[in-house]
């Protein structure tokens, strides 16, 4: 007679434990929802974080700014060279691997790079070329220095001013940016010093030379965006061949071209000293200009001025070059300061954490130039007018590269 209750205190004790089991199961499910698996660890140095970030947007390195077919391109030379350096201080083959996958998507084993086009004399076009020496090194694959050949043929036939300076691109005639500093010079650089026992670094530090005497402004101490040699463009000062404004950017690439070109430079070498001292001048400007917050604005020296703003990649490359700058003791220990202010502003001010741990580097001005169709005049109103683009490229390089160099 007792053995209904039983099996009803069973049934009981049962249905109770399913409910639990149901609950604990629940609230684990409710737990996993809520806290999102980081697939960029927090605890790593910003370096690896933005790197991977960069990853997760981009799974295959082609597709770097927002890519949905493989170009030859300058960008992916800035941001792939952040990866080269981050191989070399962290001894990790996907870095390496992520480089190799966009020059292999672009190479072929006779050395012909799809989509470069010599005859443009583009002078952008030059800049990817730096990430095939170390491939080259590592692989001895001879497509590389078949690639590297075609890119440093660019260079000997490229249309010049009649001192010397380097075109910026064909359809540029008569004009030197200092953008197409960073684009030329250090691979020119490299080439010359590994393959032509350096014969040709009077030629890169003339180029130096050029900008510096004919867009460098004493009061500032800042470099324009542009010349002209013709003074034909509408944008070019009747006088100088100047354009108006001081576009950081432009300074950046400026910036980060003279500490990267002295990688090449021996102790010896009569210019070695000259470039140093241009970069010493630059550093001193930049300090000058420093936002409070860190940053730098999008035109220089205007300040708060009316549409003005904080800029992350002109920031970024500002901090790589002091950084670097330091380091390799061409700059006094001061500007490490600076350099670190700089880097502790992009992270406070610029930079969004998402759940997952995925960097997103904000306030990035996505293009700027002179001249062209539509027209760019140069004006302040241009330059803070431009389009900004999260994570743009031109950003998040120089940001893995100053993060490098201030091991943050």
């Amino acid at each position: 007679m007792k053995k209904p209750l039983v099996f009803l205190c069973a049934l009981t004790l049962a249905f109770t434990s399913c409910k639990d089991d149901k609950k604990e199961s629940t609230q684990t499910q409710t737990t996993q929802e809520t806290t999102p698996e980081l697939t960029v660890p927090e605890h790593l140095k910003w370096s690896e974080r933005m790197a991977l970030s960069e990853m997760e947007r981009s799974p295959e390195s082609y597709m770097i700014d927002d890519r949905t077919v493989a170009k030859w391109d300058y960008v992916h030379g800035l941001v792939l060279t952040g990866f080269e350096h981050l191989y070399h201080k962290t001894k990790d083959q996907k870095y390496f691997d992520y480089v190799k996958a966009y020059a292999d998507k672009l190479i072929d084993s006779t050395g012909t790079i799809a989509t470069y086009e010599k005859s443009k004399y583009n002078i952008d076009m030059i800049e990817a070329g730096k990430l095939l020496f170390d491939l080259y090194e590592d692989t001895k694959d001879e497509k590389y220095l078949l690639a590297m050949k075609a890119l440093k043929l660019q260079l000997e036939e490229h249309p010049r001013t009649s001192e010397g300076g380097f075109w910026h691109k064909k359809i540029y005639p008569s004009q030197m940016w200092l953008d197409g500093l960073y684009m030329g010079a250090p691979f020119y650089a490299e080439y010359t010093l590994k393959f032509e026992d350096g014969k040709n670094l009077d030629d890169v530090a003339k180029q130096f030379e050029l900008i510096q005497k004919h867009a460098y402004d004493k009061e500032t101490g800042l470099l324009y965006h542009g010349w002209d040699e013709s003074k034909a463009m509408d944008w070019a000062d009747k006088e100088t061949g100047t354009s108006p404004n001081f576009w950081s950017r432009s300074l950046g690439w400026y910036a980060m071209a003279l500490v990267d070109v002295l990688d090449y430079f021996p102790e010896d070498h009569p210019k070695r000293k000259e470039l140093i001292t241009y970069l010493n001048t630059l550093a001193e400007g930049l300090a000058k200009y420093q936002d409070d917050s860190g940053l730098w604005y999008q035109v220089t020296n205007m300040g708060d001025k009316e549409g003005n703003y904080l800029e992350a990649s002109g920031t970024a490359m500002f901090v790589y070059a002091l950084a670097k700058g330091v380091n390799k003791g061409y700059l006094p220990q001061q500007y490490k300061a600076v350099a670190e202010k700089g880097f502790d502003g992009m992270t406070r001010d610029l930079i969004l954490v998402a759940p997952d741990g995925q960097l997103t580097l904000t306030q990035v001005c996505q293009v700027a130039g002179l001249g062209g169709n539509p027209y760019r005049d140069g004006s302040f109103e241009y330059y803070v007018n431009e389009r900004k683009k999260d994570n743009d490229p031109k950003g998040v390089g120089p940001f893995i590269l100053g993060a490098i160099e201030l091991d943050k």
